[in-house]
């Protein structure tokens, strides 16, 4: 999964980035897009990884793009440069500065910000829609294409972002490769001062963001970087001082899944204990080559063991002997938690 953190300047994306990643990268203005990878926490994992005792166990990662906070120039206007950073990513997590930043003259708008971003990326979208549509009129395009480019310009034109177009008014097979900024799953994520972490979103914020399409959270990106720097058996402590459950990470990773319709199954052995990132609704056939190209091409079968059913008898052995182990083909739909041992033959 590739997501970005994206924003505008001063707004502590980077002090995010180096919390979740683990990196030291400069704070400040300017600078360049650096890359890193988050681990995805799972308890499962880590059951399936005792229960195992494999040579390597593998979680399933985000990958983590930090896009420098430029204004182009301008305050409130991206750079093109920025925006072009954006288009590979699958996601896009905005960060919102919501505290004040004494390297700021402004104060803190972070609903401000929120349309200005939003209004940057139709305006950039729009370009982009506008020139397809009037190359594909000219080459006189499968008319298809010439549809769905002419709802997206249309949306475009109202302010809208792709996203809010439901998938059967816009067939998006014809938008890939165009990396369209408002058609990417929008995680909002609200930067704010340590004694606010517990607070809910604002309800004016919470709704601009709800009408783009997008969900959001609150975080303190100060907070985490302290988090982060903690040895596991103190960030317990210092996260009950807080009043937190848990670090804004495993939120974040949540929601990014839930916003993105991801699931995880897992492959195990005395190889490896491994975590598989697929999409809600993908079957055993697909999901198998995710694991390797070999598997899908030639797939036979898959032998599913629910996680909650191995958590309950401990073994395979075990859920084999109990009959709980099913046997699935190539069109099962792979549930989250899904416990896959494929059959294949090339």
């Amino acid at each position: 999964m590739k997501f970005v953190l994206a924003g505008f300047a001063g707004s502590g994306k980077t002090t995010l980035f180096n919390a979740m990643t683990g990196l030291d990268v400069p704070v400040g203005y300017g600078g360049q897009a650096r890359v890193g990878t988050v681990r995805v926490p799972d308890p499962r994992v880590d059951f399936l990884s005792r229960a195992h005792s494999p040579k390597k166990t593998t979680h399933a990662t985000i990958n983590l793009k930090d896009v420098p906070g430029e204004y182009g120039g301008k305050p409130h206007v991206l750079s093109p440069g920025a925006l072009h950073q954006i288009r590979d990513r699958e996601a896009l997590c905005l960060v919102l500065r919501d505290f004040v930043n004494p390297a700021l003259d402004a104060a803190p708008d972070p609903v401000g910000d929120l349309l200005a971003f939003h209004d940057e990326c139709v305006l950039s979208d729009l370009g982009i829609a506008e020139r397809r549509l009037d190359r594909a009129r000219k080459e006189r395009a499968d008319v298809r294409e010439i549809g769905a480019f002419e709802t997206a310009v249309a949306a475009l034109e109202e302010g809208l972002a792709l996203r809010q177009v439901p998938r059967d008014e816009l067939y998006r097979g014809f938008l890939k490769g165009y990396g369209l900024l408002t058609d990417l799953p929008l995680l909002a994520a609200v930067n704010v001062d340590e004694d606010r972490v517990g607070e809910p979103l604002d309800s004016e914020l919470a709704a601009g963001i709800a009408a783009m399409g997008g969900a959001g959270m609150i975080l303190s990106a100060r907070v985490e970087a302290e988090i982060a720097a903690l040895d596991p058996e103190d960030q317990t402590e210092f996260l009950e001082d807080m009043g937190l459950a848990e670090p804004t990470l495993a939120r974040f990773i949540r929601a990014a899944y839930s916003l993105m319709d991801l699931i995880s199954f897992f492959t195990v052995g005395p190889e490896d204990v491994h975590a598989w990132t697929i999409r809600r609704g993908m079957v055993a056939r697909r999901a198998a080559g995710r694991i390797h190209s070999d598997m899908e091409r030639g797939f036979i079968r898959a032998e599913i063991i629910p996680y909650e059913v191995f958590a309950d008898f401990g073994t395979e052995q075990a859920v084999k002997d109990a009959g709980r182990m099913r046997v699935e083909g190539k069109e099962y739909v792979v549930a989250d938690g899904d416990i896959m041992y494929v059959r294949f033959n090339v």
